[in-house]
């Protein structure tokens, strides 16, 4: 039979469901989430395997309009990551949000007029509008923004057309040889995950309270056979920034410290030990060559 296989990269402005889409078609966490706009730092690749069917989906950071107070290198990173992934690049998914239309929604639109790709618009999060019928016309006007290859309303978090949405991209795969094993689902190390979930339960515990100038890194990812034994360091700017992330007696660190074990426990299938440690290194967001140094590295 012919084999089908492709890159899908899956675009949008922040906070509109990308790697809930993603992590949704895999059936797994892979990328990270949470409630704060640019959660996602990296391309983060999924790979799915469906007979002779592969698709290779690339979940990218939120592409957003530089401000004053986003535009330091850490958000250029991110908005070039997002526009890195659309070279070479096989079918978009380009992700709006129900009714509303930003400008970084136009950002996004702006850069796939380069993109010869077929564009695929998934309008998400249609379980949550109180009145269906102002849906209809709504899709009309943004289909005239540009030819889609199709327009497919859908909720990432529960499910709702995601299998209409992947037939979708389906016809649009060209034929080759599967580029990953069938039971290889993403390209991303252990230790790349284990930090990343950390810093997913910093977000979703100190969202509010702690800006973006905070990262993991890695230091041990040792396995005895037994138990993986991970030590974490959590990297901010500021001493008071530290303070609120260690906590009143160091409270709010075990907490994060406990939910990431949890959720490393269940992605690796494996008992954990994890240490984590938080440190001050100013100015590491602004500072391109501290950047790479942490992995910001589009190579």
């Amino acid at each position: 039979m012919t084999q089908h296989c492709g890159f899908v990269a899956i675009v949008g402005r922040p906070n509109v469901g990308k790697s809930t889409l993603m992590n949704r078609i895999l059936g797994q966490k892979i990328s990270i989430t949470s409630r704060r706009p640019q959660t996602t730092r990296h391309q983060v690749m999924g790979i799915k395997t469906e007979g002779e069917t592969q698709f290779i989906y690339v979940d990218t950071p939120g592409m957003h309009i530089q401000t004053r107070d986003r535009n330091k290198a850490i958000n250029r990173f991110m908005n070039q990551a997002a526009t890195h992934a659309l070279r070479d690049i096989d079918c978009v998914i380009f992700i709006v949000d129900r009714t509303k239309w930003t400008a970084e929604d136009d950002v996004v639109l702006e850069k796939l007029g380069q993109v010869p790709a077929p564009v695929i618009l998934a309008v998400n999060k249609v379980d949550w509008l109180e009145d269906k019928s102002s849906l209809l016309p709504w899709l009309d006007s943004i289909s005239r923004k540009r030819e889609f290859a199709a327009v497919v309303p859908i909720s990432a978090k529960h499910g709702t057309n995601v299998p209409e949405l992947e037939a979708e991209i389906a016809q649009r795969l060209p034929e080759s040889v599967h580029y990953f094993p069938e039971d290889q689902i993403t390209d991303k190390s252990q230790r790349f995950l284990a930090a990343e979930l950390v810093r997913e339960k910093v977000m979703r515990q100190l969202g509010d309270e702690l800006p973006y100038q905070m990262t993991v890194e890695i230091e041990e990812f040792k396995d005895d056979g037994k138990t993986l034994h991970i030590s974490a360091l959590i990297m901010v700017e500021r001493p008071g920034q530290k303070k609120i992330l260690i906590g009143e007696r160091g409270e709010r660190i075990k907490s994060i410290g406990r939910e990431a074990r949890l959720e490393m426990e269940r992605a690796f299938d494996a008992k954990v030990m994890l240490n984590l440690w938080v440190k001050v290194k100013r100015g590491w967001s602004d500072d391109d060559r501290a950047l790479k140094s942490l992995g910001y590295d589009l190579d």
